[in-house]
């Protein structure tokens, strides 16, 4: 189950199918993002498309067109993009037209663009089902910012989320028994909606299982831990502190850059560094990449050695993989340099280390001692400071000596701001201990604490990787078979008939790339389970905060009423 893969293998079956030729790619907003993630410009090219254009761009109606030209549409069947078609068609730019949808079209729309093809240049219509983003070849994503409002389902969030994992599902020929956290009314409500597309659908979803898959639908209120913490991989270290957006990060506010480095783009794809140092912890890359620049020198030196007619025909022949070497080592230096900056400024492993010991231990008079000293620090970000609070907040909801409102005094002190200040309430309604299903703080036994000594005095145990999200425990009680069926009920009339082989975890909310390591650890650690991640969004801390602010807003708090020094006014 290789979201890439089936990505990859759609695009090139679209771009092979219209007979040679040149070809122009007509896309909407998010099918350009769905393609973006799998292919890069220039690889597009090669498959003989040469022009990129979006149905959407007010240029592109008023463009004219090269009737030589045929053109592969690649849309979201959605009413806007039918319409947009329409007019198309009626005036076409094109010779030719092969149309693809990312996902399952009425029959009604099909009839009307059928309508509107007087001049019938529309050579192929068929459904290529990708209507979500691949991110990793185990990990997908919707796209969706935010997903609630009052918490309750968005229901245009609900309506894409549905689109993006029926489609998911046909791209990877899979029909799943369903299976949700039974205290969260969203996942049963989007469960309830992909088994209702199953059916209809039948025929779509008569696929030959050997077994049943299983779809897992699981809601981010359940652990709000993860999305809080500070990452030490790569992959979620860039997310956290520059931020991916679509495989691209921006760099324009890092000092010194230069034009060509102020957006780069990271895809394991077209990056065999970053493919192999993705899941690395902080050290080993700081060791890699200095192998890289090692490797980049050497080369650098072998070419400054041209003495004769053959050593030019090397160098030419060698040129392209060596300035994209070279291309490829100043971008990694720089996004590491930058990351290795950050952590020293903001005293981030100091703060990681007591986020790290407030997530996987209970300890309330040493951890509120840490994190006092921790906010007298004026080198910890104020997002830093108010982080460590609502994880104090979240842990020690209940705790009787609780001190959360001596500790939002010490963040008004320090000059933090009201919105971030309101996130501490906001965090405790939208996933206080009210709202969990899960024993998110379970308080360990002897025996777990003795193995963790253990294994801390032999040094493998590492101080900032002590935490594993929850998603760790659900999917080592999935894959051994002791997943209670009264805490994850199945949908339908579905029933377990033994464990599943290939398991599709879905977080309504957004997952993380700390879970996405965790799957990636799964699936090697168990090789006959074969496990996809996928949520509404990747999250790093920032747009978690921002979701939890927006699934809030116009809540009455029924759960924070004691918190007095925060106003919400």
């Amino acid at each position: 189950m290789n979201v890439i893969a089936a990505v990859k293998a759609y695009v090139l079956k679209m771009t092979e199918e219209s007979e040679p030729g040149m070809k122009v790619l007509l896309m909407d907003k998010e099918t350009t993002s769905v393609i973006s993630m799998v292919y890069g410009q220039s690889e597009i090219q090669q498959k003989e498309v040469f022009l990129l254009e979006r149905i959407d761009s007010p240029n592109y109606s008023n463009s004219s067109g090269l009737r030589y030209l045929k053109c592969l549409v690649f849309l979201r069947p959605t009413q806007q993009n039918i319409e947009a078609l329409c007019t198309e068609l009626r005036n076409p730019k094109y010779g030719a037209y092969y149309i693809y949808f990312s996902n399952i079209i009425a029959k009604a729309d099909i009839k009307v663009l059928a309508e509107h093809d007087e001049h019938e240049v529309v050579k192929e219509v068929q459904e290529l089902y990708m209507d979500y983003l691949a991110v990793n070849p185990h990990l997908f994503s919707i796209g969706l910012s935010t997903c609630m409002n009052s918490l309750q389902w968005d229901q245009g969030a609900l309506q894409r989320s549905v689109q993006g994992i029926i489609s998911l599902l046909l791209s990877l020929k899979k029909c799943p028994a369903i299976r949700y956290q039974a205290n969260s009314r969203l996942c049963k409500d989007l469960g309830t909606r992909i088994d209702e597309i199953m059916s209809k659908e039948s025929s779509l979803f008569a696929f030959g299982q050997n077994s049943q898959p299983l779809l897992l639908i699981l809601d981010r209120r359940d652990d709000p831990i993860t999305p809080l913490l500070n990452q030490w991989t790569y992959q979620a270290m860039v997310h956290e502190l520059l931020t991916i957006n679509n495989n691209r990060v921006n760099l324009s506010n890092v000092t010194g850059v230069s034009k060509e480095l102020s957006e780069v783009v990271l895809s394991a794809e077209q990056d065999t560094f970053y493919a192999k140092n993705i899941f690395m912890n902080y050290g080993e890359i700081g060791t890699n990449i200095k192998q890289l620049m090692d490797q980049f020198q050497a080369k650098a030196k072998s070419h400054q050695k041209i003495e004769s007619i053959a050593d030019m025909k090397c160098f030419v022949e060698a040129y392209p993989q060596f300035k994209k070497l070279s291309g490829n080592v100043t971008k990694h230096v720089t996004v590491v340099g930058e990351l290795s900056a950050m952590v020293t400024k903001y005293h981030l492993l100091d703060v990681s280390e007591v986020e790290q010991e407030i997530s996987s231990q209970n300890d309330h008079s040493s951890h509120l001692h840490s994190i006092k000293k921790l906010l007298n620090n004026e080198k910890v970000r104020s997002t830093d400071a108010a982080k460590l609070v609502m994880l104090y907040a979240l842990r020690y909801q209940n705790h009787s000596n609780n001190d959360l409102t001596g500790l939002i005094e010490l963040l008004k002190k320090r000059g933090v701001s009201d919105r971030l200040l309101r996130h501490i309430v906001n965090i405790l309604e939208y996933a206080g201990s009210h709202a969990r299903q899960s024993d998110l703080f379970n308080v360990e036994n002897a025996v777990k604490i003795t193995k963790r000594f253990i294994k801390g005095l032999s040094g493998v145990d590492n101080v900032y990787t002590q935490h594993k999200p929850l998603l760790h425990d659900t999917l080592e009680n999935l894959v051994k078979g002791r997943l209670k069926d009264q805490l994850y009920p199945f949908i339908g009339n579905h029933f377990s008939n033994g464990r599943p082989q290939d398991i599709i975890i879905f977080i309504i909310g957004g997952a993380t790339y700390e879970e996405s390591l965790t799957v990636h650890s799964f699936n090697k650690n168990y090789p006959s389970f074969n496990i996809l991640l996928g949520g509404t969004t990747i999250h790093n801390s920032a747009s978690f905060l921002e979701e939890v602010e927006q699934a809030t807003r116009n809540v009455p708090r029924k759960h924070t009423r004691n918190i007095r020094n925060i106003r919400f006014d």
